[in-house]
This record gives structure tokens, C-alpha cells and sequence, in this order.
């Protein structure tokens, strides 16, 4: 018996009245935004154009405004700098640039010590955070996807919680009569109090707390794309599970251990509100010095100046990660 053809369905009845353009749309949807870009000179760059925009507006513009101040002089008026530049006449024009403001910065013990103790945290802290993170990040990559997922939720999960909020429940727990002296007495570990609070401790603590799903996620995504062959492969030739850790899981995953620490080095230095809450008064890191500089001294050239100097002394590590980045990519290919 003869198969009958099959009924043409509505949407393509349609589509043969309509003409071709309806047809492809009714054959393969609508246009993919990523066909739409490769085949339109203003749309890609639009996209280009909205990223770079962002980056002028709320980086390049204050980032010059900032500089522009760190070479000027402190006055009472407001604004409390001096312009850099006057009329004097029509066609003269008056440039004064003062320097003072970074000799200073070499002169001074404060600002030095302040950021040398800044190094000194964020270099401590980003250690601790790799050798918690490195574990948890190597479990959740080698555990099942369903509870993969759970776990990078409760990683995350912190983040939903203002970061005030975070800090000031470390207070209630680090204080004297906080939950963990309490706990600690009651238990009979200890007699009298341990002092936590207003210490590096603290400050270590929150730090590590506050940063440590920043060093997680990068460790993961490098774990979770290796190739276990390799294990295999080792394990097949006599190596044990230490020795094919250190010769092919440790030197595959240092791209995300240098990720993680520059996403936790970089903000470390800068941090405010974790030394301000937790940390002694005595040891300023230069986040605080420069709150203070703009805020209570109302020195916003040095201030600027401060704010320059940490910025420079920053982009070395971008500026090597980016070369080691470049190399590793060169090697892939």
C-alpha cells in the first residue's frame, strides 16, 4: 500500500505564503544574536563600544582626576587642592606641579610602614586562602555533578549577605565574652579570656573569610577541566597518588593559583573595612591611611598621591600574570 504524504504543517503553509524571509525564519527561528554580530559592521562595534565606555567613565575619568590632584597643593578653600594651571594673561598660562607629594610618601616612616604591613597582610592572607581553597577546590572538582553544584551554591552563598553583616559577626564571635571564649571556658580549655579582637589574628580571619571563595572559583575551574587520563597514565607507570599530585596536578593548576591569588592579593592590600573593625589602631594598613589622609587631615594631594602610588605598585603582578598568561597561551598553540 502506498504511504500517503504526511500533512504540511500550519507554520510552513504559512511561511510558502509569506515569502522567503519568513520562511527561513520559520525554518531556523529567529536570527542568532552571534550571527546578527558577525555579519554587522555597528553591531560589534556597539558591543566593543559599551565595555570601553564603562571603563571611561568609572576608571580613565577619575583615575586622571585623581592624578591630576597628586600633583597639586594643599590649600583651605574649597575644593581643598590648588589648580594646576591659571591664566595669568590671554595667551600665558601659569603650570605649577608639585612633586612634594610623592617625596613625601618616600620620607615619611608612616606611609612606608603602612605599606610595607599592607604587603605584609595581603601576602599572609593570600597564602592562607590558597591552602584552604586548594583542597575544597580539588573535591568539588572530583565530586559527582549533582553535589558539585550544591557545593559551589554554598560557596557563593556567603555573598547574598551584606559584607558589613560578615564582619560584624566575627566581632561577636572573636570578642572576649564572644561565642568562642564562652565555649572555650565552658568546655574547660581555657581559664580566662583569649584576646582576639584588635589583632593581626583578626584581621587575618576576616581577610581569609571574606576572600576565600575568590581564590575557590578559579582553583575549580582550572581542576575541573583536567584531563584524569593523566592520573591514569602516571599511576600506570609507578607513581603513587603524592608524586602524581606534584608532577601533574600541582604544575596543570598554577594559571587558577595565580588567578586566585591576584583576585585575593590585590583587594587585600587596599582592604578598609576589615582592619578598621578588627585590627589594632596602632597598625594601619594603607587603605586607612588613605581614608584618613582624605577625610580628617583633608590632604587630598598626598592622599592622591598615596592612591597613585598603590595603584602603580599594583599593576606588577597584573603586568607579570598577563606575561605568564601570554606564555601559556603560546605554548598551548
Amino acid at each position: 500500500m502506498p504511504r500517503l504524504p504526511l500533512p504540511m504543517p500550519s507554520h510552513r503553509l504559512l511561511a510558502g505564503r509569506l515569502g522567503p524571509w519568513w520562511q527561513l525564519f520559520f525554518r531556523y527561528g529567529p536570527p542568532r544574536w552571534t550571527h546578527y554580530m558577525r555579519h554587522n559592521w555597528a553591531g560589534k562595534r556597539l558591543v566593543i563600544a559599551v565595555p570601553y565606555l564603562w571603563l571611561l567613565l568609572f576608571f580613565l575619568i577619575p583615575f586622571i582626576i585623581v592624578f591630576k590632584i597628586s600633583f597639586s597643593e594643599v590649600r583651605l578653600a574649597m575644593p581643598p587642592y590648588a589648580p594646576l594651571w591659571q591664566f595669568v594673561t590671554e595667551k600665558a598660562v601659569d603650570v605649577r606641579l608639585n612633586f612634594g607629594n610623592y617625596l613625601f610618601l618616600l620620607t615619611d616612616s608612616l606611609y612606608i610602614s603602612s605599606y610595607l604591613y599592607s604587603l605584609k597582610v595581603a601576602a599572609i592572607s593570600t597564602l592562607c586562602c590558597l591552602l584552604l581553597a586548594y583542597p575544597m577546590a580539588y573535591a568539588i572538582a572530583r565530586s559527582s555533578p549533582a553535589t558539585r553544584n550544591l557545593y559551589l551554591m554554598l560557596i557563593i552563598l556567603p555573598f547574598w549577605t551584606s559584607f558589613l553583616l560578615r564582619v560584624y559577626a566575627w566581632i561577636g564571635l572573636l570578642k572576649n565574652n564572644g561565642v568562642i571564649n564562652n565555649f572555650l571556658m565552658w568546655a574547660g580549655i581555657i581559664d580566662t579570656p583569649i584576646t582576639m579582637m584588635q589583632t593581626d589574628f583578626a584581621v587575618f580571619i576576616g581577610i581569609v573569610y571574606s576572600y576565600l571563595p575568590f581564590m575557590i572559583l578559579p582553583l575549580y575551574s582550572n581542576l575541573e577541566k583536567h584531563d584524569y587520563t593523566l592520573l591514569e597514565a602516571a599511576a600506570d607507570l609507578g607513581a603513587n597518588p603524592i608524586v602524581s599530585f606534584l608532577r601533574v596536578t600541582l604544575p596543570l593548576s598554577i594559571p587558577g593559583i595565580v588567578a586566585g591569588s591576584l583576585l585575593v592579593f590585590i583587594p587585600a592590600v587596599g582592604e578598609y573595612v576589615i582592619p578598621s573593625l578588627l585590627g589594632s589602631s596602632d597598625q594601619l594598613m594603607i587603605g586607612r591611611v588613605l581614608s584618613d589622609e582624605f577625610f580628617a587631615n583633608r590632604d587630598w594631594p598626598v592622599a592622591s598621591a598615596v592612591a597613585i602610588a598603590m595603584l602603580l605598585f599594583l599593576m606588577i603582578p597584573i603586568m607579570v600574570f598577563q606575561r605568564y598568561q601570554a606564555r601559556e597561551l603560546a605554548g598551548a598553540k
